[in-house]
């Protein structure tokens, strides 16, 4: 894979504290451009994975490169191209939306126009509102206009859509979307399996401070080779499944026996959630 394509590498990423392991040579690459999540369970080593991309935090060994630099050794330059948006919200309650946009704006040498960056994020009638007016989803929209304001070449979203409602979130998933096809490279931490599934063009899963495996949503833990369960209603009211590798073959022999529409009919593959769970070895 050629450098150049890449936003982040990293080979034998190492970190921990008081002698015990938290990062345990993880090796991982994001491509530019894509959306690329990063799923565990609490303590399993993903957010030191990320505290380190991010420059933030210090490695025991490895090597990283984000952006083509170390962010050991970054300097501002390399900082106003890498925007981040934490989980907790800024307090800025005395400020309006605008005003507090436009102060962030200067502490990037090109930002993006103020104005048009608040548009982008869906924000433009409450321009002129002051921040303690927002609603928790539109509060996060402000931190993601302050997290893109400096026209970050990669940004990093740490749980976004945390307390949304689902409407919120959908929405919110738009707004990374539309950054993702500006072609900004992102790299997303959440908890919530059908928001990677909707946003990831890959995903990574840490457990025990170890990468387990990186793959498409669709792909992850052989999830499209799984033997999918397929239901039906017997003549007699009961619910029959059978588990099956060729489940076209078993609805068509199916709707053969019934003479038509099965009764009940339904077919399932496993989750990305059924997946991850079995991947952090969740009984």
């Amino acid at each position: 894979m050629d450098d150049d394509q890449l936003a982040i590498s990293v080979r034998e990423l190492r970190k921990a504290y008081g002698g015990r392991p938290a990062v345990d040579g993880i090796d991982l690459s994001v491509f530019r451009g894509e959306v690329f999540a990063l799923l565990g369970p609490n303590g399993a080593g993903k957010t030191t994975t990320v505290e380190i991309l991010e420059g933030y935090r210090r490695r025991d060994a490895g090597e990283v490169s984000v952006l083509g630099v170390d962010p050991d050794r970054a300097d501002a330059r390399w900082r106003s191209r890498v925007g981040i948006v934490l989980q907790g919200t800024g307090e800025f309650d005395d400020l309006t939306v605008a005003e507090v946009v436009h102060h962030f704006a200067g502490f990037y040498p090109d930002p993006d126009d103020p104005d048009k960056v608040i548009e982008r994020v869906g924000l433009a009638d409450k321009a002129r509102a002051r921040t303690h007016t927002l609603s928790g989803g539109q509060k996060r929209r402000l931190d993601v206009a302050l997290g893109i304001i400096g026209r970050p070449e990669l940004l990093f979203l740490d749980e976004p859509t945390t307390g949304f409602d689902p409407e919120a979130r959908r929405e919110f998933w738009e707004l990374i979307r539309d950054l993702a096809a500006a072609g900004t490279t992102i790299v997303l931490t959440t908890h919530y399996l059908d928001e990677a599934e909707a946003l990831a063009d890959r995903v990574g899963v840490i457990a025990q401070g170890r990468l387990v495996e990186v793959a498409t949503p669709a792909r992850l833990g052989n999830r499209e080779e799984a033997l999918a369960t397929v239901s039906w209603r017997t003549p007699g009211g009961s619910v029959e499944r059978v588990e099956s590798a060729t489940p076209t073959a078993l609805v068509t022999e199916l709707a053969a026996r019934f003479g038509g529409e099965v009764p009940g009919l339904t077919v399932t593959r496993p989750t990305l959630e059924d997946v991850y769970l079995r991947m952090i070895g969740h009984r």
